[in-house]
């Protein structure tokens, strides 16, 4: 079984925008279901079928798969929970960790959030002087939710 073991943060300031060049990705949801989750993500000319279980403590299951462009383009246009999700990801190295800064665009503009996957749930980590508060537990942040409570209405 894939297991990811991820934590989310806040972003403070604009420090990091000079870190790492951001890359579109727009992404859909055939199943927000708290028990699992079925994502469809389009970044460049690639599509990912991506199926996730529940969330214990930072850790879930995570199973990814590529599938044809022009599947991913249609099952976002029509099968999949609308809005989508647009974000801008920029990829920066610290400590020996790359950190994924996801910038919001669309109903979920302003929202600006930092991941960091680790291989134990326990492994210390050096945050950059960018990090805020975290919030690995809050739903909200999950982007399955960001559809359905986009940021703008909170």
């Amino acid at each position: 079984m894939a297991i990811e073991i991820e934590r989310k943060f806040l972003v403070e300031g604009d420090e990091w925008r000079d870190l790492g060049t951001g890359t579109l990705f727009r992404q859909g949801y055939l199943s927000t279901a708290k028990e699992r989750t079925v994502r469809l993500r389009v970044v460049g000319a690639e599509g990912t079928l991506t199926i996730k279980g529940p969330t214990v403590g930072a850790t879930r299951s995570e199973y990814e798969y590529s599938i044809p462009l022009s599947d991913a383009l249609e099952m976002l246009d029509e099968l999949c929970e609308q809005p989508t999700i647009e974000k801008h990801r920029h990829v920066i190295e610290h400590q020996g960790l790359m950190w994924e800064v996801d910038e919001f665009g669309g109903v979920n503009a302003g929202l600006i959030v930092a991941e960091v996957e680790l291989e134990t749930e326990d492994q210390e980590i050096e945050l950059p002087d960018w990090i805020g508060d975290e919030v690995t537990g809050d739903p909200r942040y999950f982007n399955a939710n960001l559809i359905s409570h986009p940021y703008s209405t909170w």
